[in-house]
């Protein structure tokens, strides 16, 4: 066993955005906190509107988490019974998850080999009659071909739904994600470069009707005061969080620039270590959520880091087609390889806003002494 650094390094420390701006944030809890209306008030009104100026975009519906962020906006492009959703075969489960909450199948295309993210020509191949989106997930941070996909729906006749809950700051071909479909789903997960303090989620459209639609599902369905239009649910972006979002969200750039700094460095010094490193097309800035590697000693890389150490994370270990929730749909080992292998390789090391150069000079020294 290698003996362990003097220097530790997490793989994300939470807390540390929030002990950053512990001052504003105990200043916008407290004008929460004595305003006297927490549910749909100013604070949620107000992060709505900043969240949908940065997405570059008319509308921002505040929800209850990223899931329901997905699950309305699947619902409000009229998915229901029966339906298919084309989907990443390589995603977290939550996407999978908000289509079959909708009521639709989930028909998993296998990724770009090289970018991990959804293939717009493999989309065209599994369209059928029944075909209603096209689900394309940000995945990690890196924004995903979106011209392509568009292409692809508009030839179809078909909507798109961005999963963007890894990519608040991405850009695509000097565009925000948020804006780069008929709608986005956002999470405001702790642990996104934009995080609450609990859960949240939003939706942002240029489409008025679809963010007209959200608003009453999340909602309970209502139109007015009592009057419910459709069957909705209780998914609400809570006035708290909207107002610790609103505060955070001035040091999402600089946090980002950041991420993007340790991104660069583990591109350029890494280049020579035994992983294969992020495929950044040149139209694409990634968020930099994740720094995903991926190795076939998967295992080994990680006990040798953590000897050292660093503590890294897999993102994700299994894929939805091989999960217990999916097994009623028939997909096997070996159903779709390409997903099935970037789950048994991948492992993201540390590149939170708060590292150190010094941490970050401790990743980089112990994949590269490997072996």
């Amino acid at each position: 066993m290698l003996p362990a650094t003097a220097v530790k390094v997490p793989f994300l420390d939470v807390g540390a955005a929030s002990r950053e701006l512990r001052a504003e944030l105990l200043q916008a809890l407290s004008e929460a906190v004595d305003s006297g209306w927490y549910v749909l008030g100013a604070s949620v009104a107000r992060f709505e509107g900043e969240w949908a100026r940065f997405c570059d975009t008319t509308d921002c519906v505040g929800t209850g988490n990223g899931f329901d962020a997905l699950h309305l906006a699947l619902r409000a492009m009229g998915v229901g019974d029966g339906d298919e959703v084309i989907v990443a075969s390589n995603t977290y489960i939550a996407t999978w998850l908000a289509v079959t909450a909708a009521g639709a199948v989930p028909v998993p295309v296998e990724p770009d080999a090289h970018t991990m993210n959804l293939d717009a020509e493999s989309c065209s191949e599994v369209v059928t009659g029944r075909t209603r989106v096209i689900l394309p997930v940000h995945l990690y941070g890196l924004p995903a071909d979106m011209d392509a996909i568009n292409d692809v729906a508009r030839a179809h006749g078909l909507r798109v739904l961005e999963d963007a809950a890894q990519a608040h700051g991405a850009w695509v071909r000097g565009r925000p994600a948020g804006a780069l479909g008929d709608a986005a789903a956002w999470s405001f997960y702790p642990s996104k470069n934009l995080g609450a303090l609990g859960d949240g989620g939003a939706v942002t459209t240029n489409d008025a009707e679809l963010a007209e639609t959200v608003r009453r599902l999340r909602n309970y369905g209502e139109s007015s005061r009592f009057v419910n239009e459709t069957p909705g649910v209780n998914s609400r972006l809570d006035e708290i969080q909207a107002a610790v979002l609103t505060v955070k969200l001035a040091a999402l750039g600089r946090w980002n620039r950041r991420r993007r700094e340790i991104a660069e460095r583990y591109l350029v010094e890494l280049i020579a270590a035994p992983v294969t490193l992020p495929t950044v097309p040149s139209w694409a800035t990634p968020a930099w959520h994740l720094f995903v590697v991926r190795t076939a000693r998967r295992e080994a890389l990680r006990a040798h880091l953590h000897d050292l150490g660093i503590a890294t994370a897999v993102h994700y270990p299994v894929p939805p087609h091989l999960q217990p929730a999916y097994r009623g749909l028939g997909w096997t080992r070996g159903s779709l390889p390409v997903a099935e292998t970037m789950h048994e390789q991948v492992l993201s090391l540390p590149i939170g806003p708060h590292l150190s150069d010094e941490q970050v000079d401790a990743v980089i020294a112990g994949v590269a002494s490997f072996r």
